[in-house]
């Protein structure tokens, strides 16, 4: 029966494919990611956060989490596009990537010196969290992927920093099928849980989660 097809590897498989071509530098980090057992969001989801930044021309964003800048690399591909399109060939907006380690630090701005958009970007080498909380102003985007089990505790800054009419995403929503597991009350998977309820239940949110590679949510601030 065809119904045997629709499994999730197929189907990631094939949104995967659906993904254009890429810049050698983003596969590079891909292949990176793959060989290392690194966690990043990989070419669906990272072509998915493209389209959402075009969509809302966005010019500001901040990433709670940013690894080595696979992430990075797509919202700030985005913000450059929306800036020249708008007359501002100098770039003009801004993508700030957070991390605590150094070396990440430096291999992601090595990364995107070689995408040519090293220029937009903001580094911190920080906990993101506060980070957030110490730059001025509010986001077109916030992106979350720091530890699970401090999402929760993260959402009320976020919403205090993320402008009216803005997108919050989040990361690993599914948590490797870990939220199917009754029997699992690690703190990473009720941060999860918890996250999710809040943010579902709260009207100021219109929220749908995406069920590619391990889950993101798109949270519309109204």
């Amino acid at each position: 029966m065809t119904d045997d097809l629709l499994t999730y590897e197929n189907a990631q498989n094939y949104i995967t494919s659906l993904v254009p071509p890429r810049e050698a530098e983003l596969m590079a980090m891909e292949a990176y990611a793959e060989e290392h057992g690194f966690p990043i969001i990989g070419p669906a989801c990272g072509y998915y956060c493209y389209q959402l930044a075009r969509m809302i021309q966005a010019k500001s964003i901040f990433e709670l989490g940013s690894g080595y800048g696979y992430s990075t690399a797509w919202f700030a591909k985005a913000v450059k596009e929306t800036c020249a399109e708008h007359g501002r060939s100098d770039g003009g907006g801004v993508v700030h990537h957070t991390v605590w380690d150094e070396e990440l630090s430096a291999r992601a701005r090595r990364h995107l010196v070689k995408l040519g958009s090293a220029d937009i970007v903001q580094f911190h080498v920080s906990e993101a969290v506060e980070a957030l909380r110490q730059t001025g102003g509010t986001f077109d985007i916030i992106f979350n992927d720091i530890d699970k089990e401090a999402y929760p505790s993260s959402l009320p800054l976020i919403k205090e920093k993320l402008r009216s009419g803005g997108l919050l995403i989040i990361d690993n929503m599914l948590w490797h099928g870990r939220i199917f597991d009754k029997t699992d009350s690690s703190p990473a998977t009720l941060g999860v849980h918890e996250f999710t309820k809040q943010i579902t239940s709260d009207p100021d949110w219109i929220v749908s989660l995406a069920p590619m590679r391990d889950g993101m949510i798109v949270a519309y601030k109204k």
